[in-house]
C-alpha cells in the first residue's frame, strides 16, 4: 500500500514543478525506478489517476523506466548487472557486493503546456 504515499509525493512534485513553470496542463510524466524500488508501476498509475482528479495533472500519461540492479564486487572490483534472485559476482563468485543502481525512484521529466 506504500504506492499511495509515493504516488501522492509524485503528484506533489509534478504539480509544484508545473505551477512554478505556469503550466496549465500536465501531459506526460516520466519516472525512473530501480528494479529494487518495490513500487508496482500499474498500481501507482491507478492511484495517480485517482489522486490527480481535478488537478492540471488529471489524465497525464505516466511512463516508468526500470533501471537494472548493478553491483560492484568488493573482492575483485568487478562491476555489472546481476540477477535479482542470484546476487553474486559473475567474475569471482563473491557475495560481498555494493549496490550501485537498483533502488532509485525519481521523476525524470514532465511534459506540460
Amino acid at each position: 500500500m506504500h504506492e499511495m504515499a509515493i504516488t501522492e509525493q509524485v503528484l506533489k512534485i509534478v504539480l509544484d514543478a508545473a505551477n512554478s513553470g505556469d503550466a496549465t496542463r500536465v501531459n506526460k510524466i516520466r519516472i525512473v525506478m530501480g528494479a529494487y524500488s518495490d513500487v508496482v508501476p500499474q498500481i501507482m498509475k491507478e492511484y495517480f489517476e485517482i489522486a490527480s482528479k481535478g488537478s492540471i495533472a488529471e489524465g497525464a500519461e505516466i511512463t516508468c523506466r526500470r533501471t537494472p540492479v548493478t553491483m560492484m564486487c568488493r573482492t575483485c572490483g568487478w562491476k555489472g548487472t546481476v540477477d535479482k534472485l542470484h546476487i553474486s559476482c559473475t567474475a569471482c563468485g563473491s557475495t560481498d557486493l555494493k549496490m550501485i543502481t537498483g533502488r532509485e525512484f525519481y521523476v525524470e521529466s514532465i511534459d506540460a503546456d
